[in-house]
C-alpha cells in the first residue's frame, strides 16, 4: 500500500513538472486573476491526488482539463451563491454584523444546497422550491408544473430525502 502510495505521489509530481504551466495558462485564461489561477492549479493537482488515479500519458491533459473545468465552474457557482448572500444582507433594514466565522460558515452551508439542488431533476428541484421558499400549495405546484399532485408529492418527498441524506454526510 506504501508502495503505490508512493508511486501515486511521484505520479502526481511528474505531472505537475510537465503540466503546470500549461494548465496554469489554460486555467488564466478563464479566471482572469492570477491568484485564483494558482489556487485552482493546485485544487487540480490535490483533486487528482485524493482520487488515487492516475492518467494515462496520452489522456493526462485531458484529464486535468476536466478535473479544471469542473473546479471552476464550481468557483463560479460559490461566487454565484456568495453575491446573492451579499445582495440579500445589504437589503436587510438592519444589518446584524457576524464574525467571519459565521459568514464562511454560511457561505458554505449555501454552496452546498446550492450544489445539492442543482444535481435534483429539474421538476424535483422546482417543486421544492415552490413549496419552501414560495410556500406554495401541492395543488398549485402540480399546476404551475403541468403534473399531478401525486407527482409533486413524490417530488418533494425526493428532494426533502436528498436533503436528509446530504446532511448526514
Amino acid at each position: 500500500m506504501i508502495g503505490s502510495q508512493q508511486a501515486l505521489h511521484q505520479g502526481v509530481t511528474s505531472l505537475y513538472v510537465s503540466h503546470q504551466r500549461w494548465l496554469s495558462g489554460f486555467i488564466q485564461r478563464r479566471m482572469g486573476c492570477p491568484s485564483t489561477s494558482a489556487d485552482l492549479v493546485q485544487d487540480t493537482y490535490l483533486r487528482l491526488l485524493n482520487s488515487g488515479r492516475l492518467p494515462d500519458t496520452d489522456s493526462a491533459r485531458a484529464y486535468l482539463t476536466h478535473i479544471a473545468k469542473g473546479l471552476i465552474v464550481d468557483w463560479y457557482r460559490r461566487r454565484r451563491v456568495e453575491q446573492a448572500y451579499l445582495d440579500y444582507l445589504q437589503a436587510q433594514p438592519e444589518l446584524m454584523a457576524s464574525s467571519p466565522e459565521q459568514h464562511q460558515q454560511t457561505m458554505e452551508a449555501l454552496v452546498a444546497v446550492d450544489t445539492l439542488l442543482g444535481h435534483l431533476p429539474v421538476k424535483v428541484r422546482q417543486a421544492l422550491l415552490m413549496r419552501q421558499l414560495e410556500r406554495m400549495s401541492y395543488k398549485d405546484i402540480a399546476k404551475a408544473l403541468s403534473v399531478s399532485v401525486s407527482s409533486v408529492e413524490k417530488y418533494v418527498a425526493k428532494a426533502l430525502t436528498a436533503c436528509v441524506l446530504a446532511a448526514q454526510e
